[in-house]
């Protein structure tokens, strides 16, 4: 069983930056392919980014391509979602994801465990 724990979310301002991490607690961290998802009010949850087990490859939505990086260490059983040059759009509730599979998925039934969830709000 993998627990998630998001931390790190807030209000920003648009055009700065935030970095939000994702605690892992299982054995088999470093097995898994890890996921940002975020859901903001009155719309469906979607994926934003992804992070792939041993060979680090990533996938990022199109929104937030070039402005968001992912990245996982291993060693802290922990994934990090660095935030530059948030929009306004970019407000919702963030989720981190975990899944025990081989390629990058980006539909949110695929994964089964989650965090809790953390706030992320961009003021204009």
């Amino acid at each position: 069983q993998v627990q998630l724990i998001e931390s790190g979310g807030g209000l920003v301002q648009a055009g700065g930056s935030l970095r939000l991490s994702c605690a892992a607690a299982g054995p088999t961290f470093s097995r898994y392919v890890m996921a940002w998802f975020r859901r903001a009010p009155g719309k469906e949850r979607e994926f934003v980014a992804a992070i792939k087990r041993s060979d680090d490859s990533v996938r990022y939505a199109d929104s937030v391509k070039g402005r968001f990086t992912i990245s996982r260490d291993n060693a802290k059983n922990t994934m990090y979602l660095q935030m530059s040059s948030p929009k306004p759009e970019d407000t919702a509730v963030y989720y981190c994801a975990a899944a025990d599979m081989m390629v990058i998925v980006t539909t949110p039934r695929a994964y089964p465990y989650w965090g809790q969830g953390t706030q992320v709000t961009v003021s204009s």
